[in-house]
């Protein structure tokens, strides 16, 4: 079979990311006998560096992992809602949903102590060592990639008339960065000399130092400057400038915790994801509704991408009236994941498409939708949104419905040696979500644009709650091994695209005795946007698929007749996915990255 690259194999160890230079990064440390966990942060550090389009150091991060021999779990760095982030407070300035951007949109950033507790906790090598990369291309400067030149064009206006901090960075010589241009972060490379100097001054001992620098970013310096600039009013997408209400105590209480992982088994498979302040849970439902007897034979036909967008529709509409970050009795998971619920549910997929957006009742409760969502269903849509595409600026630029990535969010997936896998997420806190903070050279997240102003939902905006993410890595086991880490950036799309890729492995024929990452990365992808985005401005598109051109003319006729709305993109369109795995039974490690962008790249030996 043709793949755009091969899937590599290897002993020694593996890393697969968005960037080629955070995989590069990865790659060094495993060399420098670290493990997967070292490299995993390091590589981490990096992508807030050259993909400052798609996260920064104050966005957030979820993580699954393995540590050899020990069972998978889940780091969460998705901080919650600060004390000052109630309803009312919105809704007393006239505000129907959270701002897509500005410092009012801002939950406690999560992903930094994420990253340190894992380094902390799993890793091996001091702080200074893996930040020193990230630190390196922050200083020295790094080629920017055309996407990164490209987002700031889209807000250069705003950059120049309102967010002037982020002129100064991104625009530095008073336009966007060319690709394969130097891009320096001189303020951002002071900020982690500075933490590595205060966290070397509290003691030897890396654990020590770790620490240290954990307190100072929620106390010290950097905590300072946060919520000072957190309070300093900037213009957002309600197209008013407000102030935000993060302030230092939100900062000094948030610690990232760890979790047991939500699973499903399906055909000797187990797949892991995070809980349901997450959107991962929707993966493992797509896998709860297939019909048995799903085989390789039905692989990529007609009748299989139609039962897959189908199911997407009926697991994403649980998603929207079940998951959030409510106490545990408010999400029936454990029904929306079982075998009688699903089998109710799978009766719904008929031979033609779904325009409906039909959410469950687990456990005979009726479904909780947001008024902005009911009134859509009844036929109302904010056409003047709609027409005018993505707002400069607005929530996470995802994918349009012409299949065209505008970027979101990274992902990075590492394997080493001992058999440590790691799949992480990382995103918020981009370039285009708030003014950057002048004295440490990154913008805050807009993370609580995902909430509704609206009570008694399950994603409710509430203080101390986390904002339901769609960040969403993934780690399988084969036979109660964990064998495989991967993920996408993609917003809404991510457990549809990681699904996709999950099944074209589980399904087809393994290459050169290992699984065929590539082949699984590289077969034509899909997704469909009929069920409400988590994203300002929470628009949806019923009955919509958008389909590579790849996926041939027969498919694609076969989706219209049935009902779909098809959009036809370009043939390399949907998905970043990345991909690293091992064999227990021989010890070989493999790894494969997206082609498409010609961007994202894994390395290993």
């Amino acid at each position: 079979m043709f793949t755009s690259r091969p899937t590599l194999q290897g002993t020694h160890g593996m890393a697969s990311s968005t960037h080629w230079l955070a995989s590069a990064c990865a790659m060094a440390v495993l060399e420098d006998d670290g493990n997967a966990f070292d490299a995993a942060v390091a590589a981490g550090f990096v992508l807030q560096v050259v993909e400052p389009h798609l996260n920064g150091p104050a966005g957030e991060v979820p993580l699954v992992f393995a540590a050899a021999g020990e069972a998978p779990r889940v780091l969460c760095g998705q901080g919650p809602a600060p004390e000052g982030a109630d309803i009312a407070h919105f809704t007393g300035l006239g505000l129907d949903l959270v701002p897509g951007t500005g410092p009012l949109a801002a939950a406690v950033p999560g992903a930094f102590d994420a990253w340190l507790l894992l380094l902390r906790d799993y890793g091996t090598k001091p702080l200074a060592d893996v930040l020193s990369h990230a630190l390196g291309y922050a200083e020295h400067g790094h080629p920017a990639v055309e996407r990164i030149g490209a987002t700031v064009a889209t807000v250069r206006e705003l950059f120049e008339t309102e967010w002037t901090t982020s002129a100064d960075v991104y625009l530095p010589h008073g336009r966007p960065p060319a690709p394969g241009e130097r891009l320096r972060n001189p303020a951002l490379a002071q900020t982690w000399r500075r933490l590595l100097r205060e966290a070397e001054a509290a003691g030897p001992g890396r654990e020590t130092q770790i620490d240290a620098a954990r307190r100072c970013w929620r106390e010290g310096f950097i905590a300072e400057a946060v919520a000072d600039f957190a309070a300093r009013p900037a213009m957002d997408t309600s197209g008013e400038r407000h102030a935000g209400v993060l302030t230092g105590d939100d900062l000094a209480r948030y610690e990232a915790t760890y979790e047991e992982p939500v699973r499903h088994d399906w055909n000797g498979w187990t797949v892991c994801k995070a809980g349901p302040w997450s959107q991962g849970p929707a993966f493992l439902q797509q896998l709860a509704l297939l019909p048995d007897g799903l085989g390789p034979e039905t692989y990529g036909t007609p009748e299989y991408v139609h039962t897959l967008v189908e199911g997407a529709k009926l697991a994403m509409a649980d998603r929207e009236a079940w998951y959030g970050d409510a106490p545990g009795a408010d999400v029936p998971l454990k029904t929306l994941l079982s075998t009688p619920y699903n089998a109710e549910r799978r009766a719904l997929v008929g031979p033609d498409a779904s325009w409906e957006l039909r959410p469950g009742s687990p456990d005979g409760r009726a479904p909780r939708l947001a008024a902005y969502v009911r009134a859509q269903q009844d036929g109302w849509s904010p056409e003047a949104l709609a027409g005018a595409g993505p707002l400069p600026g607005a929530g996470e630029p995802t994918v349009a419905k012409d299949g065209a990535t505008r970027g979101d969010t990274c992902h990075l997936d590492v394997v080493d040696r001992w058999g440590n896998l790691v799949a992480a997420t990382p995103s918020g806190g981009w370039l285009q979500a708030n003014p950057v903070i002048p004295a440490l050279g990154f913008p805050l997240g807009t993370r609580l644009q995902m909430t509704w102003l609206e009570p008694g939902l399950p994603n409710s905006l509430s203080p101390g709650r986390r904002p339901r993410t769609t960040l969403t890595p993934s780690l399988a086991l084969r036979d109660g091994e964990p064998v495989m880490a991967f993920g996408t950036p993609g917003g809404d799309q991510q457990d549809q695209w990681s699904l996709h890729f999950f099944l074209a492995v589980a399904l087809r024929e393994r290459v050169r005795g290992g699984l065929d990452l590539q082949g699984a990365i590289d077969a034509p992808n899909w997704h469909t946007e009929a069920f409400p985005g988590s994203f300002y401005p929470r628009l949806h598109v019923p009955g919509s698929v958008t389909v590579e051109s790849r996926i041939g003319a027969e498919t694609i006729a076969s989706l219209r007749r049935r009902g779909h709305d098809v959009t036809v993109g370009d043939p390399w369109s949907e998905g970043r996915l990345c991909a690293v795995a091992r064999d227990p039974g021989t010890g070989f490690l493999s790894a494969a990255a997206n082609p498409r962008g010609a961007q994202g790249y894994a390395a290993g030996r």
